[in-house]
């Protein structure tokens, strides 16, 4: 396959002119829909520009390469254009763009197409088959220029795969091995292979490249080469093996320095300038492109980590307890199973048990992941303890007050056993394991402990590496658990929890405050807000516990003889109704949402429409979890607001509730369900509008 087999004539332009960028990139979208090789023109368009927002596809001299690959192309293909009067493209070079090549890829297993793609991409680095390219007067011109440039391409890479073969037979090696990596692999792998072996060429210095393109790795270098090079550079966006380099120098950064920055990164390598790659430390390499990317990217890349692996404990153990509700209901238990239902009969039991540990892991997971994409396997270990700890709370501590020390006090039955604390065990008691309240931190309390995780890693990483080499086998066994699982639990147990223990005392104080003054509607709007801010956390569950204890008090004037329509009876369970149905507006809400504005949320989000469907009427808010996880700052807010509207909807129609759970499975003792239902509509159509104006397109 050739250059022009993917360049269709109806798909060049000589004589371009585009006012922006954007404008530039949907008129090469439009040539390439001529040749008929796009199946869906706008979802190959969002592809393009999809692209384009990961990084500038500007490479300098002028030139740009967009490219997009996708299951909207039928066929591969090329299209270009010539803009004689250039346009601002963020090229990494800061100049005007007057030449651009855009490629379309398929999805598919067949890559013969790859190689002429990279053919292209490395003829692009020759300025005078640039400068030709801008100077033709027709497409025909045009295409006789590519055929001349690449039947010598062809050529030279057939001389260059005998010099290989040649050196490996006479033992000879090279100064300087390369690798090239980007995560298309189409465009910029092998532009920065090309810059290398140019300016090594140019200075005499003799190295190898190695491209790990779409279709695998090409040139790949042997043990005995990486044994006699004087340096390794790695240009990478994406992850490359990293273990055979143990013990060489080497230098690490993005694939565009490859191709900007030649000269300077072969100056290291044959200065010797580069640091020895330890392997131990890290087996991978993942460089970030620090001037697109950036610190907050880093922490998304980081953050989608822990939410992608966490998903299917969500959704699985969501499903499994939202079936047990089903199951008491089928079996006669809806309006009476009270604190049990979903446990009501063995079968219900085991699929909320399994359901419920399934459920129980997804803070874990969320921190261990997060710490495993910032400091590699050191750091699952610290994360998951992080992510327990937050799940868990502080209150287990309290279990054993029975062995501190102390003394009996009073006399005959009136005696109390008295603890007298000191030294250490008193500022643990006092700062740690005050019973303030409940110590739960949550899925919040996840993130921050996977990222806290990551970097005491980084930091234990850092001042060990003085360490004799003798020692390097117990760094990962001993010394990062050990150390790192010491100074989370410290600041989990000291720092966090305590934090959120006191802002439940502070929450439980204002909800009862609310209830006694009779402000039901601001009571149900506040509580159902709650339900959505943390989706199971500490809020989440200062709100739920508070409804349950308003049950309970219900129950208590129920014995000291008011009936069920007495104000204080209904207020109780109005709290309860508005409580569930803020809960159950985020997954629903989302779940809308997915439907409504598709191109808000990613393929695997998209694909959970059903099962957050299901989870939202068995009120299980934390359904909504990954995507709040995934853009705190966009959905949060959303699901909130809703929330709170459907709760102080529900309490300003006077909706009551006398189950503490259950969702729609429970609905027979909801007082006024059809006004309930459409509160609880009125809120999740909220949460989805709200998603839609403020929610980023997915990436």
């Amino acid at each position: 396959m050739k250059i022009r087999d993917l360049l269709a004539s109806e798909s060049i332009n000589l004589k371009g002119s585009a006012t922006s960028k954007e404008d530039v990139l949907n008129q090469m979208v439009d040539l390439m829909a001529k040749s008929g090789k796009i199946n869906d023109v706008e979802t190959y368009r969002k592809g393009v520009f999809a692209r384009e927002d990961e990084s500038t596809t500007g490479i300098g001299e002028g030139i740009a390469i967009p490219h997009c690959k996708s299951e909207a192309v039928s066929k591969p293909g090329l299209a270009a254009m010539i803009l004689p009067d250039g346009v601002e493209f963020d090229a990494l070079d800061g100049q005007p763009v007057n030449l651009i090549f855009l490629i379309a890829a398929p999805n598919t297993k067949d890559n013969v197409h790859l190689d002429v793609l990279s053919k292209l991409s490395t003829l692009l680095m020759d300025l005078d088959f640039t400068d030709s390219l801008r100077k033709a007067s027709s497409v025909d011109e045009f295409l006789n220029i590519i055929d001349r440039a690449e039947a010598d391409k062809d050529e030279a890479e057939d001389a260059k795969e005998k010099a290989e073969q040649q050196n490996a037979a006479n033992g000879s090696g090279y100064t300087v091995l390369a690798v090239t990596a980007c995560p298309t692999g189409i465009a910029h792998t092998y532009m920065a292979a090309e810059s290398l072996e140019k300016h090594a060429a140019e200075r005499g210095i003799s190295i190898k490249v190695e491209t790990r393109g779409s279709g695998g790795a090409k040139h790949v270098l042997t043990d005995q080469e990486i044994k006699d090079a004087t340096a390794i550079i790695v240009a990478a966006d994406t992850k490359v093996p990293m273990d055979r380099f143990d013990g060489k120098p080497l230098i690490q950064v993005k694939v565009a320095d490859g191709i900007n920055k030649a000269d300077e990164l072969l100056d290291k390598a044959i200065k010797a300038e580069a640091p020895i790659f330890k392997a131990s430390e890290s087996n991978t390499s993942e460089v970030e492109e620090s001037g697109s990317e950036g610190i907050g990217r880093a922490a998304y890349k980081h953050l989608m980590s822990g939410v992608s692996h966490m998903l299917p404990f969500v959704i699985g153990g969501g499903i499994m307890t939202a079936i047990a509700f089903l199951i008491d209901t089928i079996c006669g238990y809806g309006t009476t199973g009270g604190s049990n239902f979903g446990s009501m009969v063995p079968l219900s039991a085991l699929f909320k048990y399994i359901g419920g540990l399934s459920m129980g892991l997804m803070v874990p997971v969320l921190a261990g992941y997060i710490a495993y994409s910032i400091a590699d396997r050191p750091g699952l270990a610290v994360g998951f303890v992080g992510g327990m700890l937050a799940s868990s709370g502080n209150s287990a501590l309290l279990n054993f007050a029975g062995i501190w020390p102390g003394h009996w006090q009073g006399a005959g039955d009136a005696k109390q056993y008295i603890f007298e604390l000191h030294g250490v065990q008193k500022v643990i008691a006092d700062f740690a394991f005050q019973n303030t309240g409940n110590t739960i931190s949550g899925f919040l309390g996840g993130i921050a402990a996977g990222f806290l995780a990551g970097a005491i890693i980084l930091f234990l990483k850092k001042i060990t590496n003085g360490l004799p080499a003798s020692l390097d086998g117990i760094k990962p066994t001993l010394i990062y658990p050990f150390c790192g699982i010491l100074i989370m639990g410290i600041a989990m147990c000291f720092v966090l929890n305590p934090a959120i223990g006191y802002i439940n005392t502070l929450l439980s104080d204002m909800l009862n405050g609310l209830s006694k003054s009779g402000m039901l509607t601001l009571l149900g709007l506040i509580l159902g807000a709650m339900m959505a801010i943390d989706m199971g956390g500490p809020i989440n569950k200062a709100a739920y516990v508070f409804g349950t204890g308003m049950l309970a008090q219900a129950n208590n004037y129920l014995a000291s003889g008011l009936t069920h329509s007495d104000p204080k009876v209904q207020a109780c369970y109005i709290a309860m109704a508005a409580i569930m149905a803020g809960g159950m507006v985020p997954p629903v809400g989302i779940a809308i949402a997915c439907k409504l504005f598709p191109k808000k949320f990613t393929e695997a989000e998209k694909e959970t429409k059903v099962s957050n469907l299901i989870m939202g009427c068995a009120f299980i808010t934390e359904g909504a979890i990954p995507f709040a996880a995934a853009d705190p700052i966009h959905v949060i807010p959303c699901t909130l607001v809703g929330a709170g509207i459907a709760g102080g909807l529900s309490a300003a129609f006077k909706c009551t509730l006398m189950a503490p759970h259950g969702g729609v499975f429970v609905f027979a003792t909801v007082g006024k369900p059809l006004l309930y239902i459409l509160a609880w509509l009125i809120g999740s159509i909220v949460t989805a509008i709200l998603l839609g104006f403020i929610k980023k397109d997915a990436k």
